[in-house]
């Protein structure tokens, strides 16, 4: 999710942590099949800013890291985005 550029979307294909950090982030809505927009960054290019079900959320870099997106291309097959 850090490098997908404003109002790209993609799909959540997988959250890459377990325990209260993992529950939290699916308790937020960020679960597998859903769908997100990066609405936007700070000036440092932390937090980033999504939209997920009709609402916005902010994470952290290293919170972002922790979930595998699937980026719709324009037109293309999404391409799957593992991030560490």
């Amino acid at each position: 999710m850090r490098k997908m550029k404003k109002d790209q979307a993609g799909t959540i294909a997988a959250v890459k942590v377990g325990g209260e950090l993992g529950r939290r982030i699916r308790e937020m809505g960020l679960v597998p099949g859903t769908r997100i927009v990066i609405q936007g960054r700070a000036p440092l290019y932390d937090p980033v800013a999504i939209r997920v079900m009709g609402g916005t959320l902010t994470l952290r870099n290293n919170e972002a890291d922790l979930i595998e997106i699937e980026v719709e291309e324009g037109g293309d097959a999404p391409s799957r985005e593992r991030t560490s």
